[in-house]
């Protein structure tokens, strides 16, 4: 079974909004919305990945990133780690570097099934205000 590693920020502003980007129309879980992040590349740590990926897709600087748990998500030959960051302190303002439709959403109104299943249990946590 192929494993890939993934690196996922939650920006989170003053406020309580969560910054999401929308998956493009065409590909694996299109049109779902999901916190930006992505893969970790060989000789990268999960929280160099996320600077560089927050910094690709979002234009921002993550100047603090916390570790806040992870999820394993097993898909037909691929097994999927995502490592969960909570990111509440950058430079810059995120927007969709690549295109992508962006928003900003209040943590208490974010529902799981808008974004792929292996985020349910992050969001869960999200809505309960565990983390």
């Amino acid at each position: 079974m192929k494993q890939l590693q993934v690196a996922v920020g939650i920006i989170r502003d003053k406020n309580q909004n969560i910054f999401l980007a929308q998956r493009a129309a065409k590909g694996h879980m299109a049109n779902r919305w999901e916190f930006p992040g992505g893969k970790i590349e060989a000789g990268e740590t999960p929280e160099q990945a996320l600077k560089r990926e927050l910094q690709e897709e979002t234009g921002i600087d993550a100047l603090d990133v916390q570790a806040c748990g992870s999820a394993i998500h097993a898909e037909t030959g691929l097994q999927i780690t995502l490592h969960f960051f909570l990111v509440e302190e950058w430079r810059g303002e995120p927007y969709g570097r690549e295109g992508q439709p962006q928003r900003w959403v209040a943590q208490q109104a974010l529902l799981a099934s808008e974004f792929p299943p292996a985020n349910a249990d992050l969001i869960a946590r999200l809505q309960s205000g565990l983390i």
